[in-house]
This record gives structure tokens, sequence and C-alpha cells, in this order.
């Protein structure tokens, strides 16, 4: 059996195979109120259907302010629960487990989507003003407003709340967002923490944001229930976030009750060098495997079921992420199935479709 088809336990929930869905932003709450609708059934369902062992969803703000853009979803109130517990629901009808992001984008929320303009949406235009660990914009951004301490700590209550709607909605983990340059990394980074109170200067301080909140969803979800997070490994750029601080930084998360580190990379500033490529940031991962003792996925232009293959029989990375290639073809772990010669259930309804042996 290859190890792409084998289960994975944490804590309390049995995982089918190591092909999990990326998280990816649809921009698709057409009403702008943070509601999944219609896009995200089809889409997520598709990706069921298709044989994913876990999907994530989107990132979900964890408050109004928290989303990304006006279009992107929320998980801050009943409502959003009840519309993701109904897609939740198909998931699981054809096998597979599905898993929420919660999110704050922090200097990084109120912009447009890729349709409806460039940088950052007005307030006269249905934007906000966003917040961050600094009051430096990125970019060409709107500036933040710095968050004061009280204020960290009502945010923290705010993941408690999403926490706990993410478990009545009926999801099978929740994964706490710190990467891709939103909030938790900008307190995270010290290109973006120019902060001089308890959450600056030193790592375990930049590192205190997250660490009170991984406890805190810790707290507030059932022990059987993992709990992922998302981590940039590296920020690309001198005096930046790095793999030496993810690793350390993971280690402290695990500690504190993360079951899986999710490995990324990038985002906190604009003008760096990434050195994209097949399987870029699988590097990433496995330096942080090889520091911890809970399991590391990797993510990052994994496009064939034999790359994805090799690098599980590296024996360091537990678990691959399909991103990209999974909006091109919504049945990508059907496919690599067939290609790696296992035999795979099928949705009775496809069975004529199957690729040949």
């Amino acid at each position: 059996m290859p190890k792409l088809f084998e289960s994975i336990r944490l804590r309390g929930l049995e995982v089918k195979n190591r092909i999990w869905i990326s998280p990816m932003c649809m921009y698709s709450a057409e009403n702008k109120d943070g509601m999944p609708g219609a896009w995200q059934e089809i889409h997520l369902g598709s990706r069921s259907v298709g044989g994913a062992g876990l999907i994530f969803v989107e990132a979900s703000g964890v408050s109004p302010e928290g989303r990304i853009t006006p279009w992107c979803t929320g998980i801050w109130n009943d409502e959003q629960a009840k519309a993701w517990k109904k897609i939740v629901d198909i998931c699981h009808s054809h096998g597979s487990k599905v898993a929420m992001q919660l999110a704050h984008a922090g200097r990084k929320a109120s912009v447009h989507r890729e349709s409806s303009g460039v940088g950052s949406v007005a307030i006269s235009e249905g934007g906000w003003q966003s917040v961050s660990s600094t009051n430096v914009a990125f970019g060409d951004y709107a500036a933040p407003r710095a968050l004061s301490v009280d204020e960290i700590a009502k945010l923290i209550e705010a993941f408690i709340a999403a926490a706990k709607r993410s478990v009545a909605a009926g999801f099978d983990a929740v994964e706490i967002h710190g990467a891709h340059g939103y909030l938790i990394h900008q307190f995270l980074s010290p290109l973006a923490n120019d902060r001089s109170d308890q959450y600056g200067g030193s790592l375990e301080n930049r590192a205190r944001f997250l660490m009170e909140t991984i406890k805190a969803v810790r707290n507030a979800i059932p022990e059987s229930m993992p709990l992922f997070l998302r981590l940039s490994a590296t920020d690309y750029a001198e005096g930046g976030w790095d793999q030496v601080q993810t690793a350390e930084v993971s280690k402290w998360s695990t500690e504190a009750g993360v079951d899986l580190i999710d490995i990324s990379s990038g985002g906190i500033i604009t003008g760096v060098t990434i050195p994209s490529g097949p399987g870029y940031q699988v590097p990433l991962a496995e330096y942080v495997a090889e520091r911890i003792k809970q399991p590391v996925s990797a993510v990052g232009q994994i496009t064939d079921a034999k790359q994805a293959e090799q690098i599980l029989q590296s024996g360091q990375v537990d678990v691959i992420l399909i991103g990209r290639a999974s909006l091109r073809d919504p049945y990508w772990p059907l496919r690599a199935a067939s290609e790696l010669g296992v035999e795979v259930d099928w949705p009775e309804q496809y069975e004529r479709g199957k690729w040949p042996k």
C-alpha cells in the first residue's frame, strides 16, 4: 500500500488517506456577509466526491474585520455556522473529513478581490480600518492601527467563539492560520512586529499572541478533536522570520496541544524572491519535521501522485496538501490511486468512468 493511501489518526480522528485539500480562498460570499453558500457546497463537495481524505475550508474570519476581503467567508456568528454545517454534512456523506481554518488577516484585511479592483477597499465603499501588531502598512495597502493589549485579549475571545462554532457545525478539526503575512504571522515576524510591550521583541514575546490563542482554542474544543497550525517557515528576507524560529515555535505549539504543523512560506512583505518550483516548500516542512515529534504536512507545487508518494517515503513528512492541482482536477485522489495501482472506493455513480489499471 503506498503511504499516500495509508490512513492517519490524530487524537480521535481517523482520516482515510494522506491526500488533504489545502485551504484556498474563494472570495465568493457574494452578499459580503461572510456566509458560505452554493459555491462552497459545490466546490468542497466535489473534492469529497473526488476522494480526498480531509478537506480544509477556506480561511474564515473570526470577526468581520478579520476577513481578507469583504467577499470572504466567516465563522463569527451562528448563521454562518449553520451554513457551514450543511457543507460539512455533504463532505461527510462522501467519506471526507473537514477542517475549519480560523483566520484574521490583520493589516492585509479589507482589500479587493481580483475582479473588483486593486489594493484596499475604502471605508466608504464597504471596507474597514485594519488592525495589526504595528501601524506600518503592507505594501500599498491602507495603514493598519496597532492593537492594544486589551484588544488582543478580545481577539483571542473571538478565536474561542469561532472554534466553538466550528465544533457545533460538525467540523472534524480546527486549524489556526499563522502564515502568509496575516495577523498571527504579523506578530511572529520581526519585519512586522515593532512593539515594545509583552507582545514584541524576543521570540517568546512575538509568539505570545499565537501561544495564548493555541491554549485558548485547545481548551474550547473537545479533547478528541485535532488542532492544526499553519505557519510560514520563512519570510525570504534578511532579519525576518526563518526556519529556526519556525521550528522552535512549532515545538512550543505542539507542547501546548497542536497535533499537526502545516508548513507553507512567505507573505509578510512585498518585493522578495521566492524560489518557486515543484515541491519548493517540502524542504521547509522536512526541516520542521526533523525537530518535532508531531506530524507535519507539506504543500506547494505538489502536482502528481509519484511526486507526492516520494515525499512521504522520505519518512519526514506525514501528509500531502494539494492546492492548485485540486482546482484543475477535483478527482486528483482518484487519479492518484489509479496511477499508484491502489484500489479505492469510487462513487457508485462514477464507476463506469474509472481510470484503467
